[in-house]
């Protein structure tokens, strides 16, 4: 970076909402953080950032069921640093107490917002774009998204209406739909600043929480006040009204983002990524982690059966995801509504199945 500016990548670690999980608590850690490779890809999160954002500046906000197993990966973040949730209220109050807990001691530090399930194909040029956001960020009440150009449409992602040309090669958003890649940088003073605009009964809440951080009343005012704060991610929260103040107005910048990505947030793109990467598939596309299957006339299917032999006969397109307590089956397609089926065991009041 040419300029010396303080960084800090909040990293937002929960999903244990959005998929079927075992039973198992630790099981379903590793599951929820180790979808890719060797590494996990919280841990690859923080390795790719390292250039330019050591492990002592990184935050992590996760949930009761994650936390002990980012602290074994993550030894280099400060242990008060892993932010844990009593209750999940979406990403607009996980982001917004970061923003509070970090403008206390620096407001003009940039806060880059990253979703611990993303793969980044070409790093470098990761970074490079990444350099060129926090830069932009810190030059005033400035919010930078970055831009996937999409390969089709996807019900599951919104989208980003360019405009004119911004500076340092941004473009300037006419308007932004929820959610195109849920990579942001911003000030904390700027987030903060959103907060109190955009959600004003609920920043006073992640305030009054922010300031009991580092205290021995901080778990008590927790518990007690975030399940009080809005259930909103930070796209409808504050993106989209900031991009409705006008193109030349709201100081919305896209960076056009061509280094390789993918949200592993579904089965549908897990599968996607594996296929692509040949990480696992066979010739008819059968992408599978069982105890054995054979497939008659059956292709592109995803099957997650580890201790069950599994036969395939004449299907297609299917999600099949076995655990100790559950059985999905989908049209890969519909992978993205698994998040309805997990509202309608909440209503219902099977929470064990969560």
């Amino acid at each position: 970076m040419t300029k010396k500016i303080d960084f800090r990548p909040v990293i937002l670690a929960g999903g244990s909402g959005t998929r079927f999980w075992p039973r198992s608590r630790r099981a379903r850690a590793k599951q929820v953080l180790a979808l890719d490779g060797d590494r996990s890809m919280l841990q690859q999160t923080v390795e790719r950032l390292s250039p330019i954002a050591g492990p002592e500046n990184v935050w992590v906000i996760t949930n009761e069921l994650l936390a002990a197993e980012i602290e074994a990966q993550l030894p280099g973040v400060p242990r008060g640093q892993i932010v844990e949730e009593p209750v999940a209220r979406n990403t607009a109050p996980a982001c917004g107490l970061a923003a509070f807990l970090v403008e206390k001691n620096n407001p003009d530090a940039v806060i880059g917002v990253f979703p611990s399930d993303h793969v980044i194909g070409y790093e470098p040029r990761f970074l490079k774009v990444i350099e060129r956001g926090v830069q932009l960020a810190a030059s005033g009440d400035v919010m930078v998204v970055l831009g996937i150009e999409p390969t089709r449409a996807e019900t599951g992602y919104g989208y980003i209406e360019t405009g004119d040309d911004g500076p340092d090669g941004s473009l300037h958003v006419r308007r932004f739909t929820e959610k195109p890649s849920g990579m942001f940088l911003w000030s904390a003073r700027t987030l903060a600043n959103a907060v109190r605009e955009h959600l004003p009964e609920t920043a006073p809440l992640l305030e009054e929480i922010a300031t009991a951080f580092g205290t021995d009343r901080f778990d008590a005012v927790f518990e007690e006040l975030y399940p009080q704060c809005e259930n909103i991610s930070v796209d409808y929260a504050i993106l989209e009204p900031r991009s409705a103040k006008g193109e030349h107005l709201s100081r919305l910048y896209c960076l056009p983002a061509e280094f390789g990505w993918n949200d592993l947030g579904s089965w549908e793109s897990l599968y996607e990524y594996q296929v692509d990467t040949r990480l696992r598939g066979d010739e008819e596309g059968n992408v599978t982690e069982c105890g054995g299957m054979i497939a008659l006339d059956s292709g592109d299917n995803y099957v997650f059966s580890p201790k069950k032999f599994v036969a395939l006969v004449g299907v297609q397109d299917l999600v099949i995801v076995e655990t100790e307590d559950a059985l999905l089956i989908a049209h890969r397609k519909h992978s993205q509504d698994v998040g309805k089926i997990v509202k309608d065991l909440a209503a219902t009041g099977r929470t064990e199945l969560i």
